[in-house]
């Protein structure tokens, strides 16, 4: 009963203050730790630990010289910290100075939407600079709606994404250049792979099989897919069944952004009705491709870099087909 009165007693004391006392360095101590995570620091902040626990233990013995010589050497410890890792303070400060909004993502950003945010930056990079080489690429982003099935068609790569990495994977005549890039929050999962080819007879003849892959897969799922012609370079994003062409380095990102917020808003039961909806559809067949992206280079010389949305109609159910990119 004594240690209960004790214990309420201690805990009646705590006011709002300590609470809010308390949250502020555990958020900090929790950045700090994200900050050093994985880098050298890390050795040493194990290194003065452990010499804070041979410390106490030399006060709890009376080991009375050890406990000097341990104490004066953390004194000098946090000193030779300022010296040692000098430039990596200075970066710090650097960054933090630099980024906008800083509070707000202290507060209140996620660690998947900061990571989604980056990767999106190197497909962007990725994109003009294939654009720039006239090099056909087709990046499906997936969102909520799970595509293990397309995963499976290709070659597993489960890497991070980087701007090197997605235009190696696309060069002319390497082995992973046939097909589409499955990404998923911020890793490269699949090169090579099939996708379903769309069955709407309303398209534009200038659409080629690579975009008409890709609106195979924004039909089935809710994925962003980035295309970039190989015929004149023009950068195309197609989603739920549309398509938008003739994308240019900042609407190209916008989009991309946009769509991560969308993911970022949608609840549970916005969820549930994607797995209804995706339980409902029928999954289609495999068939051939055409070998190359059909040109629409008359377009691309009449007209500005103007982004324009295509929707699609619903096209008659018949066979249905898979298609390897070939290019």
């Amino acid at each position: 009963m004594g240690y209960l009165r004790n214990l309420t007693q201690s805990l009646s004391m705590i006011s709002v203050t300590d609470v809010v006392d308390i949250l502020v360095i555990a958020v900090i101590i929790y950045y700090l730790i994200v900050l050093v995570r994985e880098t050298r620091a890390v050795q040493l902040i194990k290194g003065f630990a452990a010499i804070l626990i041979l410390a106490q233990l030399s006060n709890i013995f009376n080991l009375y010289t050890v406990n000097w010589l341990l104490s004066n050497l953390l004194t000098a410890g946090f000193i030779l910290v300022i010296v040692v890792f000098q430039p990596e303070l200075r970066r710090a400060f650097e960054r933090l100075g630099r980024s906008q909004g800083w509070i707000s993502n202290l507060v209140g950003a996620h660690p998947e939407e900061v990571k989604k945010r980056a990767g999106y930056e190197e497909i962007v990079r990725a994109s003009m600079s294939l654009s720039r080489q006239k090099i056909g690429a087709l990046m499906v982003i997936e969102g909520r709606t799970g595509l293990s099935d397309i995963a499976e068609s290709g070659t597993a790569v489960d890497a991070l994404i980087s701007a090197e990495l997605l235009i190696n994977i696309f060069i002319p005549n390497t082995p992973l250049h046939d097909g589409a890039v499955l990404i998923r929050n911020d890793r490269v999962m699949t090169a090579g792979a099939f996708l379903p080819i769309t069955q709407n007879r309303n398209l534009d003849r200038e659409l080629g099989t690579r975009h008409r892959a890709a609106l195979g897969i924004s039909e089935r799922s809710d994925a962003l897919v980035v295309v970039v012609s190989e015929e004149t370079g023009n950068i195309s994003i197609c989603q739920n069944g549309e398509i938008m062409r003739h994308l240019d380095e900042e609407s190209l990102r916008a989009a991309l952004y946009r769509f991560s917020e969308a993911e970022a808003a949608r609840g549970p039961l916005q969820g549930l009705s994607d797995i209804w909806v995706s339980a409902t559809r029928r999954k289609t067949p495999p068939a051939q491709q055409s070998d190359a992206d059909v040109p629409d280079t008359q377009v691309a010389a009449q007209e500005a870099p103007v982004a324009e949305v295509t929707p699609t109609e619903p096209a008659e159910e018949k066979e249905e087909s898979h298609a390897h990119l070939e290019e």
